[in-house]
């Protein structure tokens, strides 16, 4: 029997592995097409039957604007979105944990309002996931919806976001172009004229013109007979037949189970008659 001395056998083994790997990483990834499931994950409106409507806000919260907002809900009975910044949340938290005390909606706008179709996949998930933990923290929620800053978000990257954080990916249909200030009538106009059942409306929290229309908004809509339900409400309403995406796809593997920090909560009892109003984020479009 021929024996090898042990140094053979190690560089023979080492040869081989290093053979294996080459031939590994030269193998193709399966084209995103080609996959397989499909499952709608993208929304800038809902197909339903029924005058149901979604008003969303962004880049809040805000200490004062927010607030009045959420007092002119209150007053009508009424339930709305907020896409929230995660260094506004630090800034206001109270007014987050109002939001969610009065059984609005809470989904993840970013951070600090990047355009997240420009950044790497690292710093992407580095957004959301400092959001996420940190409206966990504050007030108990987990979102389960998120809204790219700009609206923008390449098709691989909302495939990969919904893997790793299970979010749908919502838009919209009717935009008053409000963070370009206009003033309130027009603003209301705008979307007065563009509603239609099943609509996701944009709107910024942040903008004093835009609360400002909002009585004009609400009141006329209601008016027309819709009915303000939440995001997530109203794709509890989807009646289907929107073209699906690809969610399965073979490159984009999900990232290990991440576990939130359960919340310490200091819930307000009513809303703030006066504070000091905190700064406009510069990052305010969308």
């Amino acid at each position: 029997m021929i024996r090898f001395p042990l140094f053979v056998v190690t560089l023979l083994l080492v040869f081989l592995a290093f053979i294996s790997a080459q031939d590994t990483a030269a193998t193709p990834p399966a084209p995103l097409h080609n996959a397989g499931v499909t499952e709608k994950i993208t929304f800038s409106e809902v197909n339903v039957d029924g005058p149901y409507i979604a008003m969303t806000f962004d880049d809040g919260p805000h200490a004062t604007n927010t607030a009045k907002l959420l007092d002119m809900a209150a007053k009508r009975h009424i339930k709305l979105t907020f896409f929230v910044l995660g260094e506004c949340v630090a800034q206001n938290p109270a007014v987050l944990q109002r939001e969610v005390a009065e059984e609005h909606e809470i989904g993840n706008h970013s951070w600090s309002h990047p355009n997240l179709a420009k950044l790497s996949d690292e710093a992407v998930r580095s957004q959301l996931r400092r959001t996420e933990d940190l409206i966990f923290k504050t007030a108990g929620v987990k979102p389960t919806l998120m809204r790219p800053p700009y609206g923008e978000l390449t098709r691989r990257q909302r495939i990969w976001v919904n893997h790793d954080f299970d979010y749908k990916v919502i838009l919209w249909d009717v935009d008053p172009l409000d963070w370009k200030r206009p003033g309130p009538s027009v603003v209301a106009s705008r979307i007065i004229a563009g509603a239609r059942p099943g609509s996701i409306i944009l709107s910024h929290d942040i903008h004093p013109p835009t609360i400002e229309a909002m009585p004009q908004v609400f009141d006329a809509l209601l008016a027309k007979g819709f009915k303000f339900v939440t995001v997530s409400e109203l794709l509890a309403m989807n009646k289907g037949g929107e073209r699906p995406e690809v969610v399965n796809h073979p490159e984009v593997q999900p990232s290990p189970q991440h576990q939130l920090t359960p919340p310490t909560l200091t819930l307000p009892a009513t809303s703030p008659s006066k504070s000091p109003a905190s700064a406009v984020s510069p990052n305010d479009q969308d």
